[in-house]
């Protein structure tokens, strides 16, 4: 499997793309009505399993903070990212509202 065909059938999820708490000029992508607050690689890794994504724990540097080494999630690309982005954070909400 070439590089591309591996980008085109996984995608990097990093929290701060559905953390309300973050402004959108700081990389968070769903509107606030549809974002969680202070979401937990944890989490992500829980809500991404549930929902089928096999989820997958990285290291890597958030491209708008290179310096910063962080931990995201790399999931299978089922739809739009911003369809799985919504998906991720709406379980996550139902999550939390479980414990």
């Amino acid at each position: 499997m070439t590089k591309r065909e591996y980008k085109d059938r996984r995608i990097t999820i990093w929290p701060i793309y559905i953390d309300s708490s973050e402004p959108r000029g700081q990389g968070r992508r769903l509107p606030l009505g549809e974002a969680v607050r202070k979401p937990r690689v944890e989490e992500i890794l829980e809500a991404a399993e549930e929902l089928g994504l096999n989820p997958e724990r990285i290291e890597a540097s958030y491209p708008r903070k290179w310096w910063n080494i962080r931990e995201a999630v790399l999931v299978d690309k089922k739809g739009s990212k911003r369809e799985i982005l919504r998906a991720i954070a709406s379980k996550i909400r139902e999550n939390r509202l479980k414990h």
